[in-house]
C-alpha cells in the first residue's frame, strides 16, 4: 500500500482523528492491572460519532482504526469480546473499513507502518521489546515492497531476456535485507516473550458475526513474492486456503497484485518451459543467468521459511495456551510451504549445477 496515492504514511503516523494520544498512552497501565472494566470506557470514549467518521480522510480512517484496534486487542486479551462490552463501535468499524478498503479491524500495517514512533508510539504493553518488535517488522516492508515491484517486472518478462535476471537479483537483495533482519530480531525480541506476552493481544475479534485476528505474520507480503516465483499457476488446498483467510488483511494495492498475477504463468514454469525448448542446445547466456538469478531467490525464500518455522514452533512450545496459528498461518502449514516452494528448484538447480554444463538438456543423464 506504499505509493497508494491517497495518503502518505508519515501523514497516517501523525494523526490523530480520535484524540486518543492521552488515554493510549494509559493503555499499558490498564493491561497490567488486566482492567478490563476502564478498557471498556477507554473504548467507549473513544468511539466517534458515525456522522464524523464518514468525512476523515483515507489517512485519519486509517489512524482511527489503528488507535481503536489497541482497545480491541487489549479487551479480548482479558476475555471480552469487545464490540458486545461497546456495540455502538460496530457501525463506525465498519464505515471506516469501507473507507480504508480494507478489514474493519487493526492488521499489521496499522500496529507497525503506520504507528507512530518515541512518545507517542501506540503499544499494548510499553515494554521497550515490544517497541523493538514493532520497529523489526516496520522495517522488513520496504524491502518487501520493492521485491514486488521486480515480481511485477519478471511476470512482464521471459527467462531470455536480460531483464528477467536483474530483476530476480534485485528481488534477492531486497529479501537478503529481510533474512538478515530475522536473527537480530529473535536475539531482542525472544520468541517466548512473543509467545507469552504478545500474542494473546492479537487474538481474533468478533465483528458483525465474523472473526477478524489482530496484527499477524501472515499478513507480511512473502506468499505474494511466492505468486509470481512459482505459486500463481500450481494450486494446494491447504495453501489456497490459508490465502483465502489472509487476502481481505491485505491493503488493497497488494489485493490487486494478487488479482493481476493469480492464474499467470510463474518464473519457475517460464523458465522450466524455455530450458526444455532449448533441447540439446547450448543454452544461451541470458537464460542461464535467469536460471542462476531464480535459484538465488528461491533458496533465500527457502532460508526465510526455515527460520520461519523453527521461530514459530519455539514460540508455540513456549505457550501456556494451545495456539494453533502463526499470526493467522497454521504453524502445520509452513512445513507444507516450505516443501512446495522446494519443489520447484530442481529445474533450476538442473540447468545451472557444476556437473550440467549449459548445453546438458534437463533430463538428461547428466542431470
Amino acid at each position: 500500500m506504499l505509493g497508494d496515492p491517497r495518503y502518505t504514511t508519515e501523514d497516517v503516523r501523525a494523526a490523530d482523528p480520535l484524540g486518543a494520544d492521552a488515554l493510549l498512552a494509559a493503555v499499558p497501565t490498564l493491561n497490567a492491572r488486566a482492567d478490563a472494566a476502564a478498557l471498556t470506557v477507554a473504548l467507549r470514549a473513544l468511539v466517534p460519532d458515525p456522522a464524523e467518521a464518514v468525512r476523515w480522510s483515507v489517512g485519519g480512517a486509517l489512524a482511527a482504526v489503528r488507535d481503536l484496534g489497541i482497545l480491541l486487542g487489549s479487551l479480548k486479551r482479558h476475555g471480552v469480546q469487545p464490540l458486545i462490552a461497546v456495540p455502538e463501535a460496530l457501525p463506525v468499524l465498519e464505515i471506516l473499513g469501507r473507507r480504508t478498503d480494507m478489514v474493519p479491524r487493526d492488521t499489521v500495517h496499522h500496529y507497525t507502518t503506520w504507528n507512530p514512533t518515541g512518545p507517542r508510539r501506540r503499544s499494548y504493553t510499553g515494554d521497550p521489546v515490544e517497541a523493538r518488535f514493532q520497529d523489526a517488522v516496520r522495517t522488513v516492508f520496504p524491502g518487501l515492497v520493492a521485491a514486488l515491484d521486480d515480481c511485477a517486472r519478471t511476470a512482464r518478462l521471459e527467462p531470455y531476456d536480460p531483464g528477467f535476471a536483474s530483476a530476480l537479483d534485485r528481488m534477492a537483495g531486497h529479501l537478503r535485507t529481510v533474512a538478515d533482519a530475522i536473527d537480530p530480531t529473535v536475539t531482542r525480541v525472544p520468541p517466548e516473550y512473543f509467545a507469552l506476552t504478545l500474542s494473546p493481544y492479537f487474538e481474533e475479534v468478533e465483528i458483525a458475526g465474523r472473526d477478524y485476528p489482530g496484527p499477524a505474520a501472515a499478513q507480511v507480503p512473502l506468499w505474494l513474492v511466492d505468486l509470481t516465483l512459482w505459486r500463481c499457476d500450481r494450486s494446494d488446498a491447504a495453501h489456497d486456503a490459508f490465502l483465502a483467510e489472509s487476502l481481505p488483511h491485505a491493503p488493497p494495492s497488494w489485493r490487486a497484485f494478487h488479482a493481476r498475477h493469480r492464474g499467470g504463468v510463474s518464473a519457475v514454469s517460464k523458465l522450466s518451459a524455455a530450458i526444455s525448448r532449448e533441447g540439446t542446445a547450448p543454452l544461451p547466456p541470458a537464460l542461464t543467468a535467469s536460471a542462476q538469478a531464480l535459484g538465488r531467490v528461491l533458496r533465500i525464500l527457502k532460508a526465510l521459511r526455515a527460520r520461519h518455522t523453527g521461530i514459530a514452533r519455539t514460540a508455540r512450545r513456549d505457550e501456556p495456551r494451545p495456539y494453533e496459528e502463526d499470526g493467522g498461518a497454521p504453524v502445520a502449514l509452513l512445513r507444507p510451504i516450505l516443501d512446495l516452494a522446494g519443489e520447484n528448484e530442481p529445474p533450476v538447480r538442473r540447468a545451472t549445477a557444476p556437473h550440467h554444463p549449459a548445453g546438458t538438456p534437463v533430463g538428461s543423464p547428466a542431470a
